[in-house]
């Protein structure tokens, strides 16, 4: 049995020590740890990949005991998944297909190690790119009076499948905390790191008409407060004078893929821990 354990709790002495010897006394190896503490807030942090003999323990077992032995004198938060079970992942799209595509191919590669059950969008635009995957697709219309209403099926789809992580691959309208509530810190956005100074439909426009010398992409969680979730991950390219609103998209498009991919990367690997509205990374 492979598991990827997960801990945050208030910083104090013993706490690995306590772990690892938890886990050998119940017929664990531990292959892979690391930490970190935020001296700020005395939190402490740690990732552990470890491997169990299946006919010594179960899951179940081992989250009871977790829980009995180390959560209460610990005061920790914590999280036991298992590395051979995949993530479900529902790809949320609207009209623009860079991230659609780029996911879809690092997916298909092996490189994405989850299950897609459907690709859902409120245009019918890029439905042929789902065909092409041989992915199922469900068209959601939206629009401010049947805004209640398409969210109701958006969660029905998401429940009947089993979704555990949505990914906003440019779906271009607000997620509201109906949705939000039931799938917290696994709701996944990407957008163009101008915001907020350069809101609104065009961005790149804004951002060519001040000069910028540097253009960037942001993957964050999603929460009720628009772009301004916990950030996973992001990157930056420069721009000179001698580029154009078209050089512009296109970096920034390159960028929204690559950091949207990585972002999800990390999740489905469980290398996230989400504290206070911002993240802890373990590379």
């Amino acid at each position: 049995m492979k598991t990827t354990i997960l801990i945050n709790c208030p910083d104090q002495s013993g706490i690995i020590s306590t772990v690892t010897g938890f886990i050998h006394d119940n017929g664990g190896n531990v292959i892979y740890i690391d930490q970190h503490v935020d001296k700020q807030s005395n939190m402490f942090f740690m990732r552990l990949e470890s491997d169990f003999d299946a006919d010594t323990i179960t899951l179940a077992n081992l989250k009871a005991l977790f829980k009995k032995d180390l959560e209460g004198p610990y005061q920790m938060n914590w999280n036991i998944y298992l590395r051979d079970v995949k993530l479900k992942m529902a790809l949320f799209v609207s009209k623009y297909n860079h991230c659609l595509y780029d996911l879809l191919s690092r997916f298909n590669s092996g490189e994405l190690n989850v299950e897609i059950p459907f690709i859902l969008s409120n245009h019918k635009d890029l439905e042929y790119i789902a065909k092409q995957f041989n992915i199922p697709f469900y068209h959601i219309p939206v629009s401010k009076e049947t805004k209640e209403e398409a969210e109701n099926k958006q969660l029905e789809l998401l429940k009947k499948h089993q979704i555990d992580v949505i990914i906003l691959a440019r779906y271009m309208q607000i997620v509201t905390s109906k949705i939000i509530n039931e799938y917290p810190n696994n709701i996944i956005n990407i957008h163009h790191s101008f915001l907020p100074a350069f809101a609104g439909a065009k961005p790149y426009h804004a951002a060519y008409k001040r000069g910028v010398k540097i253009i960037g992409a942001t993957s964050h969680y999603v929460t009720e407060e628009l772009d301004a979730g916990p950030i996973i991950e992001q990157d930056v390219t420069t721009v000179t004078h001698s580029h154009s609103i078209g050089d512009f998209i296109s970096k920034g498009r390159d960028l929204e893929k690559i950091v949207l991919s990585r972002g999800v990367k990390l999740h489905i690997d469980r290398k996230t821990i989400v504290y206070n509205n911002k993240t802890v990374i373990f590379t």
